[in-house]
């Protein structure tokens, strides 16, 4: 069925260039397709959207555990983060393992990039970024090197040090 996404609470987040070609390649090789699911509940009003990703093998939806058995928990495997399962048995299950890893990369991606906390709340959908400040703070990096640097630019151009004469 089609729902709104947790909490009701549609994110917008900025597309970088590199993602957006990708994208327009993976839409140029695989056309979006309409898919007609029901609204909220199973016995729903049916609803009509036109998905970018599909289920290769009907043009269906994508379910969540589908994509988590046979695409990322795939891809784990071969980066070598999990093992392989053994024959009848099903892969590892940890939180740091699924897809909510996503997010954390994400959002320590930003941090290191210097993005502030308030605008990382909004693209991660967080109403407090005090939260997101606690949920994320160790992911970021060390200040010591940014305020050495940002103290030591406002001298460039000044008087000399005695080791540079």
């Amino acid at each position: 069925m089609f729902a709104p996404p947790k909490r009701e609470k549609e994110r917008d987040v900025p597309l970088p260039d590199r993602v957006a070609q990708i994208l327009k390649q993976h839409m140029a090789d695989f056309p979006p397709v309409d898919v007609t699911l029901p609204w909220l509940r199973p016995d729903g009003p049916p609803v009509t959207k036109r998905l970018v990703f599909t289920r290769l093998d009907d043009a269906g939806a994508v379910r969540r555990t589908d994509f988590n058995l046979r695409a990322w928990k795939a891809a784990l495997v071969a980066a070598g983060v999990i093992p392989e399962p053994k024959p009848g048995e099903r892969h590892q299950a940890a939180r740091e393992h699924g897809m909510h890893a996503l997010r954390y990369f994400y959002a320590s991606v930003l941090l290191d990039a210097g993005e502030n906390v308030k605008a990382l709340s909004a693209y991660v959908g967080h109403n407090d970024p005090g939260f997101t400040l606690r949920v994320y703070t160790h992911l970021m990096p060390s200040s010591d090197a940014r305020a050495r640097k940002a103290v030591d630019s406002l001298y460039e151009g000044g008087v000399s040090t005695p080791n540079e004469s």
